[in-house]
């Protein structure tokens, strides 16, 4: 076992939360997979960590870009509540209170982004493999992603301020906030609109929503406590569960 191996077992048995399985790998084609190859064996915690991804993928299976140096982090998460969409604004916002991050100036974009002023710096994919229970794979951008194929600014840890980014701490961090996530959703995500509200990008901006009937446009009014999206449209108040937020960028 390498030391760094060790040196997570060791922050998660302290936190009482060290997982039946713990992998950290150099390269990985996408811990979510792996993650799902090892519940296949029965097994009910696990913690997969590498720094490269060569099939990364996000929401809707969407490409991940995944170079070397950054953390990419999957682990199983048993919920009593079935799953639904606040699990991934839960995860979010309990990777907001990490201590290793406090004192940055974060956000969270709905429904699945880590998210900041200057862009994203990291994501959610929650993976449902029952009703109560799910893959949730989270990716960080430690040093900046640079790619010209990326559809939205992105942004880094680095570059938001926390200097020499203690890796394994992040890992072990990022493992106890989706289970704290999950205790909170396991509670009906008491009180979600405010604690999300707080945090959210593009608040009270002019945003457009992709869905399933077309794209809508208006002023983002943050989300209801069942996590659906709230806008402003010329037709009134308007509430969605599922698609994609974007900022309108004035010309």
């Amino acid at each position: 076992m390498d030391l760094e191996t060790r040196q997570l077992q060791q922050l998660l048995a302290e936190a009482q939360q060290l997982p039946e399985v713990l992998l950290l790998k150099p390269v990985t084609t996408s811990t979510n997979d792996d993650v799902r190859e090892i519940a296949q064996k029965g097994i009910q915690s696990v913690l997969v960590c590498s720094t490269r991804q060569t099939q990364g993928r996000g929401q809707r299976q969407r490409q991940w870009v995944s170079p070397e140096g950054n953390i990419y982090l999957s682990t199983l998460l048993q919920t009593k509540t079935p799953i639904d969409g606040r699990l991934a604004l839960e995860i979010a916002l309990n990777i907001l209170q990490m201590p290793s991050l406090q004192g940055l100036a974060l956000q969270v974009k709905w429904p699945n982004d880590l998210y900041s002023a200057q862009g994203k710096w990291g994501g959610i994919l929650v993976e449902p493999l029952s009703s109560h229970q799910a893959i949730i794979g989270v990716g960080i951008n430690i040093n900046q992603v640079e790619d010209t194929q990326l559809d939205q600014a992105t942004s880094s840890l680095e570059q938001l301020g926390l200097a020499q980014a203690d890796r394994i701490r992040l890992m072990a961090e990022l493992y106890l906030a989706i289970q704290q996530a999950g205790l909170w959703f396991t509670h009906n995500s008491a009180n979600l609109a405010s604690r999300f509200n707080h945090y959210a990008a593009f608040m009270q901006q002019q945003v457009e929503f992709e869905h399933m009937k077309g794209l809508s446009q208006g002023i983002f009014l943050g989300i209801q406590d069942d996590g659906a999206v709230q806008i402003q449209t010329a037709n009134g108040v308007e509430n969605f569960y599922q698609g994609r937020l974007r900022p309108i960028i004035p010309v």
